[in-house]
């Protein structure tokens, strides 16, 4: 009880320089979307690998990879490679209540941490798959008793920002910014195909309005529109992405995760292609947009030195000097306050790396907005035609699956993962004569 009062104290005093720091940038230049590079970082903490349910689990336990050490360790290295980062972390439903003494000290620092940094701390249902194994209503029961115990783990009358989700059906989206007041969630994992627990391929990259029809699909009127930015889980490469699953035995979910590039290829090897895959967003991509956004996922888990979290942070800050770290739900409210609708136009140019899936002679360039995405690729050494890889329209009526499955893609008249007989790019002169119109109502300079 000592310990709780001294760190109740210390949290108290770390609060008023907290928010005194704040005041103070707000006398400044206001921060605003447009115009700005932002890096947004999550974590997860939990005790099983894939808590499906409140009382059941399908991964392995993991107690012993969680400590307090670890969490220190992790945030350390965070704030040495990038000073003044502020993190969000999110904790499943075990890790909130889980009685033994690690899980207590961990809870508490993670509380120290929102204070001492400005960290928010939240929740993540069903540990990324929640709607592959849970009714609608039982997430949303999920979600509300969980921010109620988050509340009161932070106290002061904190609520968190955002939801780390991995995938969130657009029902429990609409939930959350109807009854709960939380608008910006990690809803979708852009390109999860035949990898992990649930499919979600089909959306946007960057951020949207979801539609009620379906989470992958932008709002396409106000009759339709969800009030939750939702946002994807890790930047992923665009040349990577477009794979099926381990296909060709790469793995699609290569980019800026730890697991596809330092723990496959090692630190020097990783780093190269983490770097490549935030170069995507930060160089040509903010040119293109007006403002770019990198974002990742680090499980506190994983069996990978944070000394190469460090050197990913440190270069970046090298590289980018004003890139702006701060926590998923500043960003999708700063989003938010700049798009009312899905007024959005994303452009992506990406030539591969060279490193796994991200092939060195091909360049890919990829069309988003509130109407459809479209995908080009071709061999830029050769300077062959450019083909149609992914053209998903989003002004056709979809729907989500009303049973638990984990089939939950957006797949459109052609998908990047080349899953179904109709997948088979074509030369971007011999589509429909309707989907030209389509296109270039957005891009009448593909038509010439």
């Amino acid at each position: 009880m000592h310990q709780l009062k001294k760190l109740a104290l210390v949290s108290f005093i770390l609060s008023f320089t907290y928010c005194s720091h704040a005041q103070d940038i707000a006398k400044g230049k206001k921060l605003t979307l447009m115009g700005n590079r932002f890096l947004t970082f999550n974590t997860v903490i939990r005790v099983n690998q894939i808590e499906v349910a409140r009382d059941r689990n399908v991964g392995e336990d993991e107690r012993q990879q969680h400590t307090p050490g670890r969490i220190v360790a992790f945030r350390n290295a965070i704030e040495e490679g990038f000073p003044g980062s502020r993190i969000t972390w999110s904790l499943s439903w075990l890790a909130l209540h889980d009685t033994t003494d690690n899980y207590k000290k961990i809870r508490q620092l993670v509380v120290s941490y929102h204070y001492k940094y400005g960290d928010d701390v939240t929740f993540i249902p069903g540990a990324y798959f929640a709607n592959a194994y849970n009714t609608t209503d039982q997430v949303n029961k999920d979600l509300h008793d969980a921010l109620i115990k988050v509340s009161e783990l932070v106290g002061g009358g904190y609520r968190p920002l955002s939801i780390v989700a991995g995938f969130l059906s657009s029902k429990n989206q609409q939930y959350l910014a109807e009854k709960e007041g939380i608008h910006v969630c990690q809803g979708n994992i852009w390109s999860q195909f035949s990898i992990d627990n649930q499919d979600g391929d089909g959306s946007v990259c960057y951020p949207y309005y979801p539609s009620k029809e379906h989470f992958c699909k932008p709002a396409q009127n106000k009759s339709d529109f969800i009030d939750c930015v939702n946002l994807d889980g890790w930047t992923v490469d665009f040349l990577a992405g477009r794979r099926q699953g381990f296909a060709g035995g790469f793995n699609s979910r290569m980019g800026v995760g730890p697991i596809e590039t330092l723990g496959r290829y090692g630190n020097e090897i990783g780093l190269k292609e983490m770097m490549h895959s935030t170069a995507i967003h930060f160089d040509n991509g903010f040119k293109l947009n007006g403002f770019g956004w990198v974002t990742n996922c680090w499980e506190i888990s994983l069996p990978i030195d944070v000394s190469a979290l460090k050197d990913w942070l440190a270069s970046i800050k090298k590289e980018w000097p004003n890139v702006k770290f701060i926590t998923q739900g500043e960003f999708g409210l700063l989003w938010r306050a700049h798009y009312k609708s899905n007024n959005f136009n994303y452009r992506f140019v990406e030539k591969g790396s060279g490193i796994g899936g991200s092939d060195a002679n091909l360049e890919i360039k990829w069309f988003m907005n509130k109407d459809f995405r479209l995908a080009l690729l071709h061999d830029w050494k050769t300077n062959s035609a450019e083909q149609v890889i992914d053209f998903t329209r989003y002004d056709l009526h979809t729907q989500e699956p009303a049973e638990m499955t984990r089939k939950w893609s957006l797949l459109g008249d052609i998908n990047q993962k080349q899953s179904r007989p109709q997948d088979k790019p074509v030369d971007f002169s011999l589509l429909p004569q309707k989907s030209k119109i389509i296109i270039g109502k957005q891009y009448p300079k593909l038509l010439k």
